[in-house]
């Protein structure tokens, strides 16, 4: 019988006991049942100007299941060996050699080097008693914003194990660090000229699941004196070498677009304006086609786990090990290994080399005859299978394990906020009960006098 971790005093005994043990983590996942979310907390902040009045409610009304109540809990040894790994697959990415094999698959767009590395970079992990193995990497990862609110708006978790701690201090801190990368990308296309004017793009964005986060964003910039909006690429003109957009004053185009739109190589006809202005260099776009290129495009994922190729270019045998351990074996699907990766199917999930958000992703134990099919004839990757944390969570008053994966946003190879996502079924879906968003605590180490924290390591910058 699972027991409701705040309820009882032994079970409290015997979750202060886990803190201090090896794998801390990993049984506070499945054992401590608690609601560290507090809604008033949440609404102070979002709700933080007058444009954003409501969005709390708004959420709770057609996102219901955005917010977990229920942290997840990650090993100081795990969460150290997560940072190591972004940081080694950044100096791989720098590589020339890398370069060049990524890039020679990719657009001609992605090619040109203005500059920019792209906001927000997301790192995907599974976290179990294997330690963190990488699932995928994003260019443009959502939820940033969002869970620098979620993670602000924690009680006592568990009691005796720990009220969460705040590292940054509030979210204003994280706010500004955001800010600065946002400058950054400016600047490194850009230089000391002056940044005025910011659009946040995507298809039809009121449509958009996490449309809420574009209004954070385009408070965010309001706030540090820029003029923002939120646009759809199709309302983009480009003419006289600049871009333009008809809500802005008519003597200022676009300087920087922060760009969350799924076409990556900025291929369909409807973005022709926004990619005349990215070739040409007239606006700054983050995240852009090259980042894209070089980091979020499936196959990449291929190299990063081919330890005999990562030597033939010289990478260090340490970052080679550590890939080695946290980079799933990945191989390109084709009719010659067809047969070859059928049989091994229920130790491999199947993606699209160019997909995103778990779309036409399949675990090999699910497949069809006629799915297989396709993702023969189709250009498709094989990973191997890592089973997805799980955490207990209180669903409708029973104690209901969901699964859950830890993304790790980051810039230039420093991570900048952890967070969680909760669910049930194949992939990550934001729907749900139970499920969503979760703050990430840091169990510290049994040989460490901390607290249990909530991760962000943004606060020693």
């Amino acid at each position: 019988m699972i027991n409701h971790c705040v309820d009882h005093d032994d079970h409290q005994r015997h979750l202060s006991g886990l803190a201090d043990s090896p794998r801390a983590a990993e049984a506070l996942n499945r054992e401590c049942l608690c609601n560290t979310l507090d809604p008033e907390r949440l609404r102070e902040h979002l709700d933080t100007a007058p444009s954003l009045q409501g969005m709390t409610r708004t959420l709770e009304q057609t996102h219901p299941h955005l917010f977990s109540k229920t942290a997840v809990f990650l090993d100081a040894a795990a969460y150290a060996t997560l940072e190591r790994s972004i940081a080694a697959i950044e100096r791989v990415v720098a590589l020339p050699a890398y370069r060049h094999r990524a890039l020679e698959k990719s657009s001609t767009v992605a090619a040109q080097d203005f500059g920019p590395t792209g906001v927000f970079m997301g790192y995907d992990f599974h976290v179990g008693t294997h330690g963190p193995r990488l699932i995928e990497i994003n260019t443009n990862a959502g939820g940033a914003l969002l869970n620098t609110a979620l993670a602000s708006a924690q009680g006592d978790c568990c009691g005796s194990v720990g009220p969460p701690q705040h590292p940054w201090g509030n979210s204003a801190h994280l706010d500004s660090v955001f800010m600065d990368m946002f400058r950054c990308e400016w600047q490194s296309q850009r230089g000391n000229q002056a940044l005025r004017t910011v659009l946040i793009i995507d298809d039809m964005p009121t449509t958009q699941f996490l449309a809420p986060e574009f209004e954070l964003a385009r408070q965010l910039f309001q706030n540090h004196g820029l003029l923002a909006l939120i646009a759809d690429p199709q309302e983009l003109d480009w003419r006289n070498g600049a871009l333009w957009h008809p809500a802005l004053p008519s003597n200022l185009p676009v300087d920087l677009v922060y760009n969350r739109l799924t076409d990556f190589d900025l291929s369909d006809p409807t973005h022709s304006a926004l990619r005349a202005a990215y070739v040409s260099g007239a606006t700054v776009v983050t995240p852009n086609p090259r980042a894209h290129a070089l980091l979020a495009h499936k196959s990449n994922l291929i190299t990063l786990s081919d330890d005999v190729l990562l030597a033939d270019w010289g990478v260090d045998a340490g970052d080679r090990a550590l890939l080695q351990s946290v980079v799933p074996n990945t191989v390109t699907v084709t009719p010659a290994t067809a047969d070859a990766l059928w049989d091994q199917r229920r130790d491999l999930f199947f993606k699209p080399a160019a997909g995103y958000g778990a779309k036409a992703a399949y675990r090999g134990d699910k497949l069809t005859r006629r799915v297989w099919a396709d993702i023969v004839a189709g250009d498709f990757i094989a990973q191997s299978l890592v089973p997805p944390g799980e955490r207990l969570v209180d669903v409708a008053g029973l104690p209901t394990l969901l699964k859950h994966d830890i993304r790790a946003y980051s810039y230039r190879g420093d991570v900048q906020l952890l967070a969680a996502r909760t669910y049930r079924g194949q992939t990550t879906n934001m729907r749900t009960p139970g499920g969503g968003f979760s703050p990430v605590l840091v169990v510290p180490s049994p040989t460490s006098t901390r607290r249990v924290r909530i991760a962000n390591p943004a606060a020693s910058a």
